[in-house]
C-alpha cells in the first residue's frame, strides 16, 4: 500500500509540480500510466473525474465513475483502486489540501460539518453541467492564487476560495439528496423494518441499544451518508430518531404492571436503568415513573 503523506508525493506521483506545500490542484491528465494498488492520504482529496476510468473501492464499497462525479477522500481512508496490480491512464483533477493548511481558521472549525468526506465512493456527487462549470471555475480560482507569490494575503484568500467549494458543493449534495428522494424513501423503509426486527428481537438484549453505525452497515452504507439521508427524510438525526423509536416501544411496555421500570430498560438494550430515566424524561418531559403514574 502506498502512503501519500505530503502534497509533494501524491503531486509527483502523478507529474505535477508543487505550488503550495499544503495545497495543490493535481491534473491527473499530465500522469504516466500508473498501476492500481491500494493507498493512502493523511490529507483531503476532491476528485473530479472527467471520464469512465474504472473502479475505485473506498471502504468495502465499489463505484464506476461517470464523467462528471466527484469523489470526497477525508484523512487516513484506505482507498483502492481496481482491479489492482493493472496499468491505467488517470483522468481528471485532483485538489489536495493538507488539515494543518486549516489550523486557526474558520474552516478548521467547521471542517467536519462536511460529512461527505466520510461518504463512500459509491456515494459519489453526480455534477450537472451547469454544476461541473462552478466547480471548475473554483478549481481554477485556487490554483491561480497558489500560483502567485505567498503574501499575508494569501492563506486567508486560499481557505476563502476552498470554504466557497465546499459550501457549492453541500448545494449540490442537497439536490442530489431531492433527485434521489424515491431512493432515499427505500433507505428509509428498509431502515424502519431493520429497526422495528432488532426492537422485538433478542439483538437488543444481547447488543444493547441499536448505534447508528449498526444500520449503516446493515444497508451497505457510510455512516455519514446514512444519518445525513434521515436527517433530510425525518428532520431529525439517525440516532435521535433510533431513540424516539425505543422510547415509543417504551411507553406500551411502562403500562405492563407486570414489569419494574428496571426490568423495562433492560428489555430495551439500556445497560443501566439510569440512563433510561433520563433519556426518557428528556425526549418525553416526565420520568418512566410519572408516565405510568399519570396513565
Amino acid at each position: 500500500m502506498i502512503l501519500f503523506d505530503t502534497i509533494k508525493k501524491y503531486s509527483e506521483t502523478f507529474n505535477n509540480k508543487t505550488l503550495h506545500p499544503l495545497i495543490n490542484l493535481v491534473d491527473l491528465n499530465k500522469s504516466h500510466e500508473i498501476l492500481r494498488t491500494r493507498f493512502t492520504l493523511s490529507f483531503y482529496a476532491i476528485v473530479i473525474k472527467e471520464t469512465r476510468c474504472g473502479d475505485i473501492r473506498y471502504g468495502n464499497q465499489y463505484y464506476d465513475y461517470d464523467e462528471g462525479s466527484m469523489v470526497f477522500f477525508g484523512p487516513n481512508q484506505i482507498i483502492t483502486s481496481q482491479p489492482e496490480g493493472e496499468l491505467h491512464q488517470p483522468y481528471g483533477q485532483a485538489l489536495i489540501f493538507h488539515p494543518d493548511l486549516l489550523h486557526g481558521s474558520s474552516l478548521g472549525k467547521t471542517i467536519h460539518d462536511y460529512s461527505y468526506f466520510g461518504y463512500q465512493s459509491n456515494e459519489a456527487l453526480h455534477l450537472s453541467e451547469k454544476e461541473k462549470e462552478i466547480v471548475i471555475n473554483c478549481f481554477d480560482n485556487i490554483a491561480l492564487e497558489i500560483s502567485q507569490n505567498i503574501d499575508r494575503h494569501s492563506k486567508k484568500l486560499i481557505i476563502a476560495n476552498l470554504e466557497l467549494l465546499l459550501k457549492y458543493c453541500t448545494r449540490f449534495y442537497d439536490r442530489q439528496f431531492i433527485t434521489r428522494e424515491l431512493a432515499n424513501h427505500g433507505i428509509i423503509e428498509r431502515f424502519e423494518a431493520l429497526l422495528q426486527t432488532y426492537i422485538f428481537s433478542e439483538k437488543i438484549k444481547d447488543m444493547g441499544l441499536p448505534s447508528v453505525n449498526y444500520f449503516a452497515n446493515e444497508l451497505h452504507l457510510s455512516a455519514n451518508y446514512f444519518g445525513d439521508v434521515i436527517k433530510k427524510e425525518t428532520g431529525k438525526s439517525a440516532l435521535e430518531y433510533i431513540h424516539l423509536k425505543v422510547l415509543d416501544i417504551a411507553k406500551d411496555r411502562i403500562l405492563d404492571p407486570t414489569k419494574t421500570i428496571s426490568e423495562v430498560a433492560f428489555d430495551l438494550g439500556f445497560k443501566y436503568p439510569q440512563h433510561f430515566t433520563r433519556l426518557f424524561k428528556q425526549k418525553i418531559g416526565v420520568t418512566p415513573l410519572g408516565y405510568r403514574e399519570m396513565n
